[in-house]
């Protein structure tokens, strides 16, 4: 299918954001920070129950203790003058018949605006989950109860010299989504 025809109305940062690895030291502006963590707090929610906590990394010393708790596949990250920890917990947010438990979902759904904002900004976000989050959680004093979901990733984009082959063939590779019709079903559940 040709994706091409449906691009053109969504809107450029949906279309064209990319999770790159090629980040560049530079400092981010705080107004550009707050700007970003805006369109994270805009972000809908259940009864409006805003069940995201964010901690915004942007120190060496705070930087550093993120970055000692991360794999070596996510040796890319160091370069990065600002990281954010995104968590939540269970009753921040709305639970639903059958233990539906919205806080996640309505934490993915600001991070979504956090990484769209970022773009617009002209800045790489890219969401990992490749982190130690326990030693992170007691790095920063995250209560025990709150799940750090996520590590986002931000920065200008950057050299690709210090990227290995694997990470610089993804940074050009062809944007690659599954076929429609294998995710979106209508009317009923299809199964093959």
């Amino acid at each position: 299918m040709n994706y091409t025809i449906f691009m053109e109305k969504l809107i450029h940062e949906i279309e064209k954001r990319r999770a790159k690895r090629a980040f560049d030291t530079r400092e981010i502006p705080k107004d550009c920070i707050q700007r970003i963590m805006q369109a994270a707090l805009l972000a809908p929610s259940c009864f409006n129950n805003q069940p995201w906590r964010f901690i915004v990394a942007d120190n060496p010393e705070a930087l550093g203790r993120i970055k000692e708790n991360l794999p070596g596949a996510n040796y890319w990250v160091k370069k990065s003058p600002c990281i954010i920890c995104a968590c939540s917990k269970n009753d921040l947010d709305c639970t639903l018949s059958d233990n539906r438990n919205y806080a996640f979902f309505d934490l993915g759904l600001a991070a979504e605006n956090l990484v769209l904002q970022a773009f617009k900004e002209g800045l790489i976000a890219h969401p990992i989950a490749g982190f130690k989050p326990v030693e992170i959680k007691k790095a920063f004093n995250i209560p025990d109860e709150y799940t750090l979901l996520a590590l986002i990733i931000l920065g200008y984009p950057g050299e690709e010299a210090h990227l290995n082959d694997k990470h610089l063939e993804l940074e050009h590779s062809e944007r690659e989504r599954k076929p429609m019709e294998e995710v979106v079903f209508y009317n009923s559940w299809l199964s093959k």
